[in-house]
């Protein structure tokens, strides 16, 4: 008993302090409260950080609840712009329409260190959005207004290298997400001359990187990542750069996921190399493959496959039942480094053919290659496959060791993105040869 009413107080408590926090944000969007907003969104936004994470959950709820437009008040406008498009009509419906919150959420932007806040509230939204899809509007007004104050124009591309502060280097080696930098030994190698590292900066973030890419310099579109990853390698003169390869990109801030950043950097990180080193005549990547595995070993209908020409479906058939026959009917085998090795050419050849398949066939889909819908979309074109280019414990789990290298060839980007939205992958002759 005693338990039951220290929990209904708990319960209590808890109310409380969810129903004076939606007060604050109501005095914020008050007129009183636009005078006073900074005081007002300071305390407001170290209250919410205070909050359990039941709380949270409440505050979350009640803001697509409770802050969201009249429906009414939008269906009379929307009737009235209907009858009468005209530019005062329109002005009315769009303020109308908009959720308050959005407005809630600018106001809270104002107070100092508010930007990080709004990101990381984001951040924890977005942990409940797929458990609870009603929250799916409130994280469009995030996304909305994140979009907007990050927008590229806004961002700074600063070079990262050996005399940055330590504490970006730290942030660095923490948040590389793709190969994991094994210490600053590591790190040192991967800031050398021939290799480069670029992030984007927000000025309301100035010491926190929002994105980094890392770059090797090589005489050829490499076909591995060891080599390039391999921290007691030499470094390389620079009468042999001929290529930039983007072989790592990596996302520091979650509560920014869906907010281009990457496409842009990457072309920009493109335009400086170009600047600075004329040499550079190809700018390509060495990317992995992280939904292969799991798609091959789905057994999807390979005849079903968007695009497919005459025979292509019965020679992926084929290349499947051989692929079988080779692992004794269970695909997941060629995950190991053995398995992989003791192929022989024609069980390869079939392996490529069905990578090849998935990277032209599925990636514009909503079930695509992540990475691979990020660099075509991104108006990349598919260039090469290189099996065992990533015999890792990771590459081999996630795409038995293919990699593939995307193109970046700035004079096409743009036709190559626009056939992408219309559903056709630019890939070369190398990869059409394989299918």
């Amino acid at each position: 008993m005693l338990e039951g009413l220290k929990n209904a107080a708990r319960r209590a408590g808890n109310d409380r302090a969810l129903r004076s926090l939606m007060l604050d944000c109501r005095r914020l969007l008050s007129e009183r409260g636009e005078a006073n907003s900074v005081a007002i969104a300071s305390g407001l936004v170290a209250r919410f950080s205070n909050l359990a994470d039941d709380q949270q959950a409440g505050f979350f709820e009640r803001l697509s609840r409770d802050f969201s437009p009249d429906p009414k008040a939008v269906l009379s406008v929307a009737q009235a712009y209907a009858d009468e498009p005209s530019a005062d009509n329109l002005i009315r419906l769009t303020h109308l329409a908009e959720p308050p919150r959005q407005e809630l959420l600018r106001r809270i932007n104002r107070t100092p260190g508010g930007t990080a806040h709004i990101v990381s509230m984001r951040r924890k939204l977005l942990a409940r959005v797929k458990a609870q899809p009603e929250l799916r509007a409130l994280e469009a007004d995030f996304l909305h207004l994140l979009s907007s104050w990050f927008n590229p124009g806004f961002l700074q591309m600063q070079k990262v290298d050996w005399r940055s502060p330590a504490q970006l280097l730290e942030q660095i080696i923490h948040h590389e997400a793709v190969h994991e930098i094994d210490g600053w030994d590591d790190l040192r190698r991967r800031l050398q001359p021939d290799r480069r590292c670029f992030a984007f900066f927000h000025p309301q973030l100035p010491d926190e990187p929002l994105i980094f890419v890392e770059v090797a310099l090589l005489p050829e579109m490499p076909g591995a990542i060891a080599p390039l990853i391999d921290k007691n390698s030499q470094p390389l003169p620079p009468d042999q750069f001929k290529v930039a390869a983007f072989y790592s990109i990596s996302n520091c801030q979650p509560g920014l996921k869906g907010v281009s950043l990457g496409n842009f950097l990457i072309k920009r990180v493109a335009e400086q190399l170009k600047r600075e080193l004329p040499q550079l005549k190809t700018f390509c990547t060495l990317s992995p493959i992280p939904g292969f595995a799991t798609w091959l070993t789905s057994r999807s209908d390979l005849a079903a496959l968007p695009g497919l020409k005459r025979g292509e479906a019965e020679r992926l058939v084929q290349a499947r039942e051989l692929l079988d026959e080779a692992s004794g009917g269970d695909l997941a085998t060629l995950a190991t480094a053995a398995t992989l090795n003791g192929l022989a050419e024609a069980e390869r050849e079939a392996l490529a053919r069905l990578c090849a398949a998935y990277l032209v066939h599925v990636s514009t889909t909503p079930g695509g290659d992540a990475v691979a819908r990020f660099h075509l979309d991104n108006g990349a074109r598919l260039e090469r496959l290189n099996p065992s280019g990533n015999l890792s414990r990771k590459g081999l789990k996630q795409s038995f060791g293919m990699m593939v290298n995307y193109l970046y060839d700035l004079q096409k980007v743009e036709t190559s993105h626009e056939k992408f939205t219309q559903g056709d992958v630019a890939h070369s002759r190398a990869v059409a040869a394989l299918l």
